[in-house]
């Protein structure tokens, strides 16, 4: 049963991340606009974690964390709550949470074209890569569909506690996959940042955007949807 309470409001740990979203936008806008690209922090980070390595399994680990940033992974996740939100009879966010992630991943495509920046080349690849490198389409497309999901989520939950650790632990899945593609040295840290921004504002955006839409709807049908 949905939350009988308003919900035009978006939970309050999406609008946090929506927060540091914008710093780190400006933070990489500015560096853009200085012309320091990738930034000297990006070959630090990258370099640095290349000679640290960390233990024998963290390879391994950071591959299926990174895999569950994939398109084949997000498109099955997007599926399945889809089936099950319109098993449920929720429609209309299962309409959203369809629109949301598909215009998502076309908007995160577009993006990489008009940059057209390389992969990083400083050290050895340790998994497949098929495109260009910014924003990180892991980063990008995990926040979208992950946080959108989580997002919508918490408007058929009634605990308080419930909704605050489903967006939790989105918010760390989505850093997890982030940090994966920067550790297997497939990506700039700058284009993991652009990508979490990105995703986030996303989520937040289509939130915001079918917030009053749903709300009203909802109201004429009598279910919050």
């Amino acid at each position: 049963m949905l939350d009988p309470r308003p919900t035009r409001r978006p939970p309050p740990l999406l609008v946090g991340a929506g927060v540091v979203a914008l710093g780190l936008a400006l933070v990489l806008a500015a560096g853009f606009a200085l012309g320091r690209w990738p930034l000297a922090l990006d070959r630090a980070i990258l370099l640095g974690l290349r000679a640290w390595g960390g233990p024998s399994w963290l390879r391994g680990a950071a591959v299926d964390v990174t895999a569950l940033g994939s398109v084949t992974v997000l498109t099955l996740v997007v599926i399945a709550a889809a089936g099950l939100l319109i098993a449920e009879r929720h429609y209309l966010t299962a309409g959203v949470a369809l629109l949301a992630t598909i215009t998502g991943g076309q908007a995160v495509t577009l993006i990489k074209h008009l940059v057209h920046r390389p992969r990083p080349t400083l050290v050895e690849h340790w998994t497949t890569i098929h495109d260009l490198s910014f924003p990180s389409g892991h980063s990008a497309s995990s926040a979208i569909v992950y946080l959108t999901l989580a997002a919508l989520a918490t408007r058929t939950m009634r605990s308080t506690t419930g909704k605050r650790y489903v967006m939790a632990t989105a918010i760390v899945l989505v850093g997890a996959i982030g940090v994966s593609r920067v550790y297997l040295g497939v990506h700039w840290p700058s284009d993991v940042l652009a990508g979490w921004s990105l995703g986030t504002f996303w989520a937040l955006g289509w939130w915001l955007a079918t917030a009053r839409f749903r709300q009203s709807l909802g109201a004429s049908l009598g279910r919050g949807e």
